[in-house]
């Protein structure tokens, strides 16, 4: 996986560093899974800003996967993310 960073989109707002996979980079329309690298709660469906390894960002949603929780003293969700439009 590989390490990027989770900002709050509606005030830019550095929430935290995650780790990330994806599985359709598509140019309009991309999604994948990630997990944060510390625990914090998120709220499904709010809206985030990813900011990816090589420094492009774009818009995502986020939907917490039921039953994927990474091992640890409190629980590391994994979450799905979805994202349409350009990464710039």
């Amino acid at each position: 996986m590989t390490i990027g960073k989770l900002y709050g989109s509606h005030d830019g707002k550095f929430l935290a560093e995650i780790k990330y996979r994806f599985f359709d980079e598509s140019t309009d329309d991309w999604w994948g899974e990630l997990t944060l690298t510390e625990y914090q709660r998120l709220n499904d469906g709010d809206g985030f800003m990813i900011e990816l390894a090589n420094g492009r960002r774009g818009k995502c949603f986020l939907k917490k996967k039921v039953n994927k929780a990474v091992q640890g003293f409190l629980p590391l969700y994994c979450y799905h993310f979805k994202g349409n439009g350009p990464l710039k």
